[in-house]
């Protein structure tokens, strides 16, 4: 793959004379993106606004190298917005795979119809318009209007919180749920320039991602050690609540993911007698049954067989 393109920028002096972590912070994070991004095809100019938001939408609790696959099938068959419109939400969810919490899916089939019936096709650019779509939270909003539009918006990811509460705040992890504060911060340490304030939610997501990860960061490469308040502080251990695990063995969601994976896989109505294998205890399936119906995900049908939604 060759390199991103680096884009010229100059270096902000008033945005970050106010920083809590001093005159240089923009440049130093951009600078250090510009030599280490990585090249992903969501970045790259021939994805457009639609790439950037199928991106974002799978990008949500699934790693880089589980989507990549699934991101060039999904842009391969569903160039534009309009194009997914047409299709039954059900292939959506087929197509999704193993990416895992499907509702993605299904909310990001409803975000193509509502464009394609509001926006001419196009995915609007305004952020106002964007967070009125269906499926499209705060997040969405501010990445897709910043990494696709180069606006000025603060784009606070899990990526990006962790930066901010450690090189900021000093300490260890930032609050199991994006607060207040923490929204206050971004937008204190948002450049006023529109493209560097891209270029700046682009560069401190990439930080988080590749140098001050969850566990085993790595200071010695991180462009903005020398003046982080939790390195500097010794890096004092976490003292807020437990932080959420991700377990999945035994849970409801692997029920589900069984069952998802027996309908994708077929091409017309399920009978109840498949789906009864793929799971052993018979309360806990039906119950998660329930629960792909009651998402949408499932459609029942007359005498026991289930589809993907076709509607």
């Amino acid at each position: 793959m060759t390199a991103p393109t680096k884009p010229q920028h100059c270096h902000p002096t008033d945005a970050d004379s106010e920083s809590p972590l001093g005159q240089p912070l923009h440049s130093l994070v951009i600078d250090w993106f510009d030599e280490n991004a990585r090249d992903l095809p969501w970045r790259r100019p021939e994805a457009g606004p639609w790439g950037v938001m199928v991106s974002e939408f799978m990008l949500q609790q699934t790693p880089v190298n589980r989507v990549l696959p699934v991101y060039e099938q999904w842009l391969s068959r569903w160039p534009r917005p309009a194009d997914l419109a047409k299709e039954a939400p059900g292939e959506a969810v087929r197509a999704w795979g193993r990416l895992g919490y499907p509702r993605r899916a299904l909310r990001l089939h409803g975000a193509a119809v509502a464009i394609a019936e509001r926006h001419g096709g196009d995915v609007p650019t305004d952020h106002a318009q964007l967070l009125a779509l269906p499926g499209i939270g705060e997040y969405t909003a501010a990445a897709v209007a910043s990494f696709a539009y180069g606006q000025r918006h603060p784009v606070l990811d899990t990526n990006v919180r962790r930066v901010f509460a450690r090189a900021v705040t000093g300490v260890q992890y930032p609050p199991n749920a994006t607060t207040a504060a923490e929204r206050k911060l971004a937008r204190a340490l948002l450049p006023d320039d529109e493209d560097i304030a891209a270029r700046w939610a682009a560069a401190s997501m990439e930080l988080g991602a590749l140098v001050c990860t969850a566990k085993n960061e790595s200071c010695h490469r991180c462009p903005i050690a020398d003046r982080c308040a939790w390195r500097l502080a010794g890096k004092p251990e976490h003292d807020g609540p437990p932080r959420r695990g991700q377990t999945y063995a035994g849970t409801d969601r692997q029920v589900r993911g069984k069952l998802l994976a027996v309908l994708r896989e077929a091409h017309g109505p399920v009978p109840q007698a498949a789906l009864d294998r793929v799971w052993h205890e018979p309360v806990q399936r039906a119950r998660a049954l329930d629960g792909l119906v009651a998402d949408g995900l499932v459609e029942p049908l007359p005498g026991g067989a289930y589809r993907l939604p076709l509607t």
